[in-house]
């Protein structure tokens, strides 16, 4: 159960963190 938690986590914070850092980068180079 805790594993499951621990992926679940991850992959939601991954997609969270992509989807930020695209932004984000796209804003710097602008």
């Amino acid at each position: 159960k805790a594993d499951w938690i621990a992926l679940k986590a991850f992959s939601l914070g991954k997609s969270l963190f992509t989807g930020n850092s695209k932004s984000f980068f796209v804003q710097q180079k602008n």
